[in-house]
C-alpha cells in the first residue's frame, strides 16, 4: 500500500531543489531532445500534420544550441504523413493506436489498429490500457493485452499509458506500472492527455519507483514518458528532476525519457534564446 502523503512530501522537497550539476539552459535542451511533440485532435487534417512535422525539424535551425525534437506522435491515419513528411531526419515517428484514448475494445479491434499504424510505417506506439478491466480487478487480462500488443510490435517500441488519473489512487498506479513492465512495456506512459487530471509529479514518481526497482533486480531499463497536461517550461523540469533523481542520469536521454506536448516545445526554445 502507497503512503500517499509520504509521497507527496518526498515529491514536494524533491521539486523544491535546484537542478544541481545542470545549468537552465542545459536542462532545457535535455528536455527539449525528450518531446514527442503531438496532436491527437479530431480535427487534425494532413496539412495541420505536415506543419507541425515542419516545426518539429525546424528547432535545430533556430540556433543557440536548440535541438530538434524526439518524435511526432499522431493518429494512426496520419502516420504516413508524418513518415513521409519527417524522411531524411532522426525524428521518430510515433503514433497512438489500440482503442486509444478509452481503451475499451476487444483485444482484436486493437491488434488491427497497431497492425494500422505499423504498416503506414510507425516506429513508436503509445497504447493505453483497459482502465475498465483494471479497476475490475482483471490485472491478467490486463498484463495479456499489453503481452500481446509487445509481441505484435517486436522491436518497435511499446509504450503503456496507464491514464494515472483515472486509477483513482496512488498503489494503484504502482500496481498497474508492475504489470505494464511484466508485460514488456518499453516505456511507462503518465496520460492520454484527454482527461483531467493528465500528468502528476506523484504518479510520475511512483510509476519512476517500479522502473528503478525493476532495473535494480533485473538490470532491464524502462523508460518513462509524462504527458497530459504539459505546457510550462518549469513543469518539464519538474519531471526532469525526479528522473535525475530516481533513476540516475543514465534516463536523460530519448531512449529512455519523454514528454508529450503540444506547446511545450516553441516556449522551451525562446526561453533557450533570450
Amino acid at each position: 500500500m502507497i503512503n500517499e502523503t509520504e509521497i507527496t512530501t518526498k515529491v514536494n522537497q524533491l521539486l523544491g531543489k535546484g537542478l544541481d550539476s545542470y545549468t537552465e539552459k542545459e536542462a532545457l535542451k535535455i528536455v527539449m531532445q525528450c518531446i514527442d511533440l503531438t496532436t491527437l485532435e479530431g480535427a487534425d487534417t494532413t496539412e495541420k500534420v505536415i506543419a507541425l512535422c515542419h516545426k518539429a525539424k525546424s528547432f535545430a535551425a533556430m540556433g543557440y544550441d536548440i535541438p530538434n525534437v524526439a518524435a511526432v506522435c499522431v493518429y494512426p491515419p496520419l502516420v504516413s504523413v508524418v513518415k513521409t513528411a519527417l524522411k531524411g531526419t532522426a525524428i521518430r515517428t510515433a503514433s497512438v493506436a489500440g482503442a486509444f484514448p478509452s481503451g475499451q475494445s476487444p483485444l482484436f479491434v486493437k491488434m488491427v489498429e497497431v497492425k494500422y499504424a505499423l504498416d503506414e510505417g510507425a516506429e513508436e506506439i503509445d497504447m493505453v490500457i483497459s482502465r475498465g478491466s483494471f479497476l475490475e480487478g482483471e490485472y491478467q487480462k490486463v498484463e495479456d493485452e499489453i503481452a500481446a500488443i509487445k509481441e505484435y510490435c517486436g522491436k518497435v517500441h511499446l509504450k503503456v499509458i496507464l491514464e494515472t488519473g483515472e486509477l483513482l489512487t496512488l498503489t494503484n498506479v504502482r500496481k498497474a506500472s508492475e504489470i505494464a513492465i511484466a508485460a514488456g512495456a518499453d516505456f511507462l506512459k503518465t496520460s492520454t492527455g484527454k482527461i483531467n487530471p493528465g500528468a502528476t509529479e506523484t504518479a510520475f514518481y511512483v510509476m519512476a519507483e517500479a522502473i528503478i526497482e525493476h532495473y535494480l533486480n533485473t538490470g532491464k531499463k524502462v523508460g518513462i514518458k509524462a504527458a497530459g497536461g504539459i505546457a510550462e517550461t518549469d513543469q518539464a523540469l519538474n519531471y526532469l528532476k525526479i528522473v535525475k533523481e530516481l533513476l540516475g542520469t543514465e534516463w536523460l536521454n530519448k531512449d529512455l525519457f519523454r514528454i508529450g506536448a503540444s506547446r511545450l516545445a516553441d516556449k522551451i526554445a525562446v526561453r533557450m534564446s533570450t
